[in-house]
């Protein structure tokens, strides 16, 4: 039975958990919720590197690496731990090398590399790297192998039934369903092909925790974003009964990877290995009660929200660890409306994509149209080129407009006014609508981020930058018909426009932002969004710079 007991935000909170397995009759308090001044730690999924990375690999990177971002930027004194990583082990890695005739790990330090290389090539601003094969890794999984064995939560038995080598998933008859127009039957959830298996192998007691888990979800609304995955897991707990999880593989099935302690003759599951990387990645099991436990948001494909949300929860209550804060589940990446395969021939390269139009251009498009997670976004390089002439339009098109040497003559033409001076006149019409719209747009950016709303934050900022186009447009300050001192408003303004808004965007097309807050001589430390207050902080001397990597010619068929 699971016991609350509410307690001020500012402090901990705990839940008290007492197993009903006759071998558990104890209490575990695990912290679910911890001081929001800790170490802000966020994950992607450990990559599976049995191909080439695609596009949907660097989405989770790049939606990671906002959040990484934007949290610098909003406590810049406090430390952000970052991991990524690629998850080695498992029977669709033993398969790809030998398919290709070469050792697993020669496959894997290859197609690691380019894993590495994506976030790299990205601007992603991770903090560790982590591989499934490292020995450190290795221990940790070994450690709460036999922290699990020590209390009777893994027990060898015969498992039956459906086992996907895409997926490397096991599922159950109702998980699987038999096409007419496929001759094997195929997982329901993802469309894989699935096999008939029975062997032996080591089963965790998951069924022990259904309750636990289920109390848990019900209590903590923020526990999976979008709302849709929490609301679908909990029904699943109050319909269903857990089964038992099989944990591990015969030798002779699978031999790429962590042998189980004490029986040489089986392998572990590979997603009970995966699972633990994100232990490793904080120093487990030397750095059992560190400060950088738990995760504050992992972010996850919404197929792997089975895993992360009652696999690897149950092997924490177990352990007496806290629940990562939010799963942050977003959907998938689509082209003509169809799953990316190799074998269509729709997958899009996420490299060649970014050489085309440029890493923040493509940063943009995804954030702007995939950043509200809840349903899948079909990849359209017409859309992209759509997205990456928005950005550089309204952006890139606006500095240089405003910091022409025709506008800057006739600036200098008239009485000197700082933008604090301008604040403290009446601005109406088009300038005026600017400047309340700016004044608002730090809080609106913060509650969309807080909300995990990525793409209503940037829908926000270009609303801003839209206006003050507008605006420019409007006033003209170029134009010898209008006085000099209304061509000195709309710099001031348009300047500031610049400063807020390049603060807000760092998160998103880092990049760029640097290179307009730089030209704009913003100093480093006021780059923060305490900063993107209107008026806050002052525009230093103005350099002229391009914004945005040119784009590469589009390759057409012809002569």
């Amino acid at each position: 039975m699971l016991f609350c007991r509410k307690i001020s935000t500012v402090d901990p909170i705990y839940i008290s958990c007492r197993l009903r397995s006759p071998a558990l009759y104890r209490s575990l308090t695990t912290v679910i919720n911890t001081f929001t001044s800790k170490p802000f730690y966020i994950t992607t999924p450990i990559f599976y590197p049995n191909a080439a990375p695609h596009i949907g690999h660097l989405y989770s990177l790049v939606t990671a690496d906002i959040f990484a971002r934007f949290t610098r930027i909003s406590e810049p004194g406090r430390l952000v731990h970052f991991l990524t990583g690629t998850d080695e082990h498992g029977l669709k890695i033993q398969k790809a090398a030998k398919d290709r005739g070469i050792e697993p790990s020669v496959l894997c330090d290859a197609l690691s590399e380019q894993f590495r290389r994506l976030g790299a090539r990205a601007n992603i601003s991770d903090t560790v790297f982590l591989r499934t094969t490292e020995a450190r890794h290795r221990e940790a999984v070994e450690h709460v192998w036999r922290n699990l064995a020590a209390q009777d939560l893994i027990y060898k038995g015969t498992y039956s039934g459906w086992y996907s080598i895409s997926d490397e998933c096991f599922y159950t008859d109702s998980q699987i369903t038999h096409p007419p127009s496929s001759l094997t039957p195929v997982s329901i959830e993802t469309g894989s092909a699935v096999e008939w298996s029975s062997e032996s192998n080591y089963k965790f007691r998951l069924s022990s925790f259904q309750k636990r888990l289920l109390d848990y979800y019900t209590a903590n609304p923020k526990s999976i974003y979008p709302p849709a995955h929490r609301e679908k897991l909990i029904q699943t707990l109050k319909d269903e009964p857990l089964d038992d999880l099989s944990i591990s593989r015969p030798r002779e099935r699978l031999s790429w990877g962590i042998t189980v302690p004490g029986d040489m003759s089986h392998t572990m599951y590979v997603w009970f290995d995966a699972l633990t990387v994100y232990l490793t990645g904080v120093g487990f099991p030397a750095e059992r009660q560190g400060s950088l436990w738990p995760p504050n948001i992992q972010v996850i494909g919404k197929d792997i929200v089975r895993f992360h949300a009652l696999y690897l929860p149950a092997m924490l209550l177990a352990m007496g660890m806290p629940l990562s804060h939010t799963l942050l589940a977003h959907a998938h990446w689509t082209a003509q409306q169809r799953k990316m395969s190799k074998s269509i021939g729709n997958v899009a390269d996420p490299f060649d994509a970014m050489d085309t139009w440029g890493v923040d251009a493509v940063r943009f498009y995804m954030a702007r149209v995939g950043g509200r997670f809840r349903d899948d976004v079909d990849w359209s390089p017409e859309q992209l080129e759509k997205h990456a002439d928005e950005i550089r339009s309204l952006l890139g098109n606006f500095f240089l407009r405003i910091t022409s040497k025709t506008i800057q003559k006739r600036v200098a033409s008239a009485p000197q006014l700082t933008f604090v001076q301008l604040l403290n006149q009446s601005l109406d019409g088009p300038n005026g609508d600017v400047l309340s719209s700016l004044r608002n747009l730090k809080g609106r950016v913060e509650q969309c981020m807080e909300k995990f709303e990525v793409g209503d934050a940037l829908d926000a900022i270009i609303l801003v930058l839209r206006e003050a186009n507008g605006a420019l447009t409007h006033t003209a300050p170029w134009s010898m018909q209008n006085p000099p001192e209304a061509a000195q408003v709309s710099y001031l303004l348009s300047l500031e426009v610049l400063r807020v808004t390049g603060i807000c965007l760092q998160p998103f097309i880092p990049e760029a932002a640097h290179n307009l807050l730089d030209a704009l001589g913003v100093p480093k430390l006021e780059r923060s969004m305490d900063f993107a207050a209107v008026g806050k902080a002052n525009v230093g001397e103005v350099k002229g710079v391009k914004l945005f990597e040119g784009k590469r010619e589009i390759a057409t068929g012809g002569p």
